[in-house]
């Protein structure tokens, strides 16, 4: 996934620590390495790991807890009432480490995480191995943590300080939106943010609901209103955008502000769908993103892709829309990008970390392969992905993870979720019939 789109033939990746060291043909790697571990991946596709640009990992407590309604009911009728009750350090723990597991068994190794509580999410995610950007969501009043907004701004920066050289978690400002963020907190998260040289980022033009609510509030649409506040730029970057015009692509393109969009999320919650090719063509950074489990209600970044190489073409009806390899590199270099990690991740490169994805051709659905990137677009599925590493160390070996308890994970979100389920049932039902 380097610029010329490279593709080696019976290939070897050379890991140093946590570095890629060397990539090229097996023979050659051979005679200059002498590994400690050789992991034999004949028959299998070896890739840089894919990005998530934007996600709430312990939504996954949530998980199908609230479908088939509209963003503005699913957010205030059930999610922030559930958020409201149940979250705490333990099950924000339990909620991201089962994200995690479900991430890197499907060969996601990077995720922008925004949700309460970073601090627990962050200790899920060390112990996962999984690379993590943490950002804690920035309101101007109340929220599911128990925190004023002061004491968030307090707790932002202490984890700031104290992941300045963590080599798996990042951190990232994150003001929840232009509707759930006043001006004055917008600026000062931003300024925050500048300060230590970190990501901005937060939700903008999802539904038109919220673009008329913020035109109604401050005169003009999420976009224009950020301009104003001098808050677009290359180090902002902006969840969905499925409601943008001309001009404000534009501005995307002219401050350089990244988009991610998380199109199955957005096609479930009828948000719409957004202009990708458009901001493409512009040259705004564009990645995908999962969304949250809540609504999506999966993690699953080989979907995602997928639909960004299909959706387009059916819309535009042309086919030559995001061909297969633009596909496979918004979900790694072009979500690397949108994140401010394409320094670090997002292809297989000397210097570059060893996120590092085997994923096996030797199944009905991928024979025969003419062509890589094809196969990699519009075949392969999760459950093909074999092996991954994260930072050099081996965190999903012939598809079970290494560094957690699958079925311990998958217990203790399930322990919450029957508490869940015994306080919901003993209230009024707000469900959807």
């Amino acid at each position: 996934m380097d610029d010329a789109f490279t593709v080696v033939r019976d290939g070897a990746v050379a890991v140093r620590g946590t570095d890629v060291a060397a990539v090229g043909p097996s023979a050659e790697l051979r005679a200059r390495y002498a590994p400690a571990e050789t992991i034999d991946a004949r028959g299998q596709v070896v890739l840089p790991g894919l990005v998530n640009g934007h996600t709430h990992a312990a939504m996954t407590l949530f998980r199908g807890m609230a479908d088939d309604l509209a963003l503005e009911s699913w957010l205030a009728d059930h999610i922030w009432p559930a958020e409201a009750a149940w979250i705490d350090e333990d099950t924000v723990a339990r909620g991201t480490a089962l994200a995690c597991v479900e991430m890197l068994k499907g060969g996601v190794t990077t995720a922008l995480d925004m949700y309460w509580l970073p601090e627990a999410c962050g200790a899920a995610a060390r112990a996962a191995g999984f690379r993590l950007v943490l950002g804690g969501v920035l309101v101007d009043g109340a929220g599911a943590d128990g925190l004023t907004p002061e004491a968030r701004f307090a707790a932002s920066r202490a984890l700031l300080e104290s992941h300045r050289d963590d080599p798996l978690l990042g951190v990232s400002i994150q003001p929840h939106s232009t509707y759930a963020a006043s001006p004055d907190l917008l600026v000062e998260a931003k300024a925050l943010a500048d300060s230590y040289g970190v990501r901005y980022a937060l939700h903008a033009a999802e539904t038109r609901a919220e673009t008329e609510l913020v035109k109604g509030r401050y005169g003009s649409t999420p976009v224009r209103h950020l301009h104003a506040l001098g808050l677009l730029g290359p180090a902002t970057t902006l969840a969905h955008g499925v409601h943008f015009d001309d001009e404000e692509i534009a501005l995307l393109a002219a401050t350089g502000t990244a988009v991610v969009h998380c199109l199955e999320s957005e096609l479930k919650l009828a948000s719409g769908i957004p202009r990708m090719p458009e901001l493409l063509a512009a040259g705004v950074p564009v990645g995908l993103g999962t969304d949250g489990t809540a609504s999506n209600n999966d993690l699953d970044m080989w979907a995602e892709l997928r639909l960004a190489a299909l959706l387009f073409k059916a819309r535009g009806n042309d086919p030559t829309l995001v061909p297969a390899r633009l596909a496979l590199r918004l979900a790694t270099r072009g979500g690397a990008r949108a994140l401010g990690l394409d320094h670090l991740v997002g292809s297989l490169e000397p210097g570059k970390r060893a996120d590092v994805v085997l994923v096996d051709f030797d199944r009905p659905h991928l024979t025969p392969v003419y062509d890589v990137f094809s196969h990699l677009a519009y075949a392969v599925n999760k459950a093909d992905v074999r092996t991954v590493l994260v930072n050099g160390r081996v965190v999903v070996r012939d598809h079970r993870v290494t560094t957690l308890d699958e079925r311990e994970t998958m217990e203790r979100v399930r322990e919450v979720a029957a508490r869940i389920a015994a306080d919901r049932a003993a209230r009024p039902s707000r469900s959807p019939g």
